[in-house]
């Protein structure tokens, strides 16, 4: 009847190397040297409180004490093993640092140092929480620790090594024991509960061990709680109940009421949460947004997600110079929903960056980087019969009608040859206008369907090379009188080349861009007082 009426913790404490949890590197390092022989005579774990120190410890003195030994794997079934199974061997002296820790205490570990083992092969002092020494008492180990009879081991266990004197660091081997991840302790608990047969919920053993902070007693000591709790079924409400936690129900449903900016909703759900203790609630709400991140869920995107946690990490702030919690919680639910209408004006000013222009907006306002920015794309053509620059016009016809006929109408085809592509332009007026702020788009389809590689040569029109008076003798000239639109691009794209003043760098008229009705509604959310127009390519 009393095995099974003992708590988790210690009927199911590990007993060999392998049975420890989350410290392979440690296990795998105290074996070998067993193994090898190649041990030293002190040695000092640190870690978390439940991380296995003195666990790993008691494991390590048996290892040392079986008749087998020293061994990584002892045989438990030796008298020494069962001893040191049973905690008597009279040759394993533990001793608390926390209750004897004054200079006296010391003095009689000396001298129980100086008489040789009774049973055993060696003479084995775990001593735990060894950093509550006085300085006297550690100053009195000091000799003793550096060189102390062969058949002497000291184990020296602490949850803060930063406490213990330099000179007691550098005459021990130093392991340090790391939390335990979440996983491991939750794959413990199902093994436990699987042995226990007692039946559960994978999100209430995600609680236990989030609440256990890397701690594998504390978490047990949780499940042990739990079980008695929940009368035999652990499940997520239950436990939510037992600890005083937010149910992940509940949290989905007050973030369906922060997106649908749902106030009276909300305000009924914060009067709610004054029940709970504050810092905890901003926990539970950085885990939750830590699991939409990891499923990638649509609502819950990156960027709100890392607007989320700013406004969560500052309110911890708060909390550190007392401010009242249910307020801190009622800022952090309003800092919410402003963040989704800063979310609200970036879809605004990407839906009008999209949008076909109107009236003599250039094309190019709508821009594409990524494109730009692609190595090399060639395109096969779903027919085979048009031209590569027919298919060019297809392209530039697809993006914008008015942008596609300009350019059919005022430019011709004349060779291509040596990743050169070489076209007359004909344009003039509003036609070369719209052509020059809408090279870059051209350019980029060009190289999709010619090459990245491709070279644009733009040749003046012929019907003004026979018009005009003065002809062009090589087009290799820096500047010509009656420049293309490709030529004055390559300059300087979206600029103009010749009559540089105010009327010939405005490329439309800005009041009928502030006119739009989203444009008016971002100044009002923006509060701007400036409006600058701008042209983008």
């Amino acid at each position: 009847m009393s095995q099974k009426s003992e708590v988790l913790a210690l009927k199911y404490r590990p007993r060999r190397f392998e049975e420890l949890i989350g410290q392979e590197s440690i296990s795998q390092t105290l074996s070998l040297a067993l193994d090898t022989k190649r041990l030293s005579h002190a040695y000092l774990f640190s870690g978390l409180r439940g991380s296995g120190k003195t666990s790993t410890a008691r494991i390590l003195a048996k290892s040392l004490m079986c008749d087998d030994g020293p061994t990584s794997s002892p045989c438990d079934i030796c008298p020494n093993c069962t001893m040191a199974n049973e905690g008597r061997h009279i040759d394993i002296i533990e001793m608390d640092a926390a209750s004897s820790r004054k200079i006296d205490d010391i003095r009689d570990l000396i001298e129980h140092t100086k008489y040789r083992p009774a049973s055993g092969k060696y003479k084995i002092f775990i001593i735990d929480e060894v950093h509550m020494l006085t300085k006297e008492a550690h100053n009195a180990l000091l000799k003793t620790l550096e060189e102390p009879p062969e058949y002497v081991k000291f184990i020296l266990a602490t949850t803060d090594p930063l406490k213990l004197p330099a000179t007691i660091l550098s005459r021990t081997q130093h392991f340090r024991f790391k939390r335990i991840s979440i996983p491991n302790i939750v794959h413990h608990l199902s093994h436990i509960l699987h042995l226990e047969k007692i039946e559960f919920q994978n999100e209430a053993l995600d609680i236990l061990a989030r609440s256990g902070f890397g701690s594998l007693r504390d978490t047990l000591t949780l499940l042990d709680q739990a079980i008695i709790y929940s009368k035999g079924f652990v499940d997520v409400q239950t436990i939510a109940d037992m600890l005083g936690l937010l149910d992940p129900k509940y949290i989905d449903t007050l973030f369906d009421a922060i997106f649908a900016k749902d106030r009276p909703v909300l305000i009924e759900k914060l009067k709610e949460l004054e029940a709970y203790e504050a810092e905890m609630v901003v926990d539970e709400l950085i885990a939750y947004l830590k699991d939409k991140l990891y499923e990638g869920s649509h609502r819950f995107s990156p960027l709100i997600i890392e607007r989320f946690f700013r406004i969560l990490s500052d309110a911890k702030t708060l909390f550190a110079i007392n401010a009242d919690g249910g307020f801190v919680i009622s800022l952090i639910v309003f800092k919410m929903i402003e963040a989704l209408k800063i979310k609200e004006i970036d879809e605004m000013i990407e839906s009008l960056e999209s949008r076909t222009p109107m009236h003599d907006i250039p094309v190019a306002a709508a821009h594409k980087v990524p494109e730009a920015q692609t190595p090399n794309i060639h395109v096969v053509p779903d027919t085979p019969s048009k031209s590569s620059f027919e298919l060019l016009c297809d392209k530039i016809r697809d993006r914008s009608i008015t942008l596609g006929e300009c350019f059919e109408r005022n430019v011709a085809f004349l060779s291509y040859e040596d990743n050169t592509l070489t076209w007359e332009s004909c344009a003039s007026g509003d036609d070369k206008e719209l052509l020059k702020n809408s090279f870059g788009i051209i350019r980029q389809f060009v190289r999709e369907i010619y090459g990245i590689d491709t070279v644009i040569k733009s040749e003046a029109c012929s019907k003004e090379s026979i018009e005009a008076e003065a002809p062009i003798e090589t087009p290799t000239e820096p500047l010509f009188e009656s420049a293309s639109m490709i030529e004055e691009s390559e300059i300087s794209v979206g600029s103009c080349v010749s009559q540089c003043d105010e009327t010939s760098v405005k490329e439309f008229d800005g009041s009928d861009v502030l006119s739009e009705p989203m444009i008016a509604k971002a100044a009002e959310l923006f509060e701007a007082t400036k409006i600058t127009v701008q042209s983008k390519v």
